[in-house]
């Protein structure tokens, strides 16, 4: 999640990404997604297993912030909202 391009970013897992990310956007969580503006979903991936979405999740979060921006602009170059296409 972002708040936009190159702004502030979110890394997390969720067993319902449409949920998660709608809740996001409509403010309905409080915390740093809604202090910061985080509404976007700019990338995602999926994993067989909550275990393994948790592991990638801690390992994301290490990273430092340009090899995030890489990874996002590998996917996403426009930074576009990518909520709309979850459920189409």
């Amino acid at each position: 999640m972002a708040s936009g391009p190159y702004g502030t970013l979110y890394v997390g897992h969720t067993e319902s990404l449409s949920k998660r990310a709608w809740q996001h956007r409509e403010k309905q969580l409080s915390g740093f997604t809604a202090k910061y503006e985080v509404v976007r979903l700019v990338w995602y991936e999926v994993h067989d297993t909550r275990e393994a979405a948790k592991a990638r999740e801690q390992k994301l979060k290490k990273w430092n912030r340009a090899w995030k921006i890489r990874l996002i602009e590998a996917l996403n170059p426009q930074w576009l909202d990518l909520y709309d296409t979850l459920n189409a």
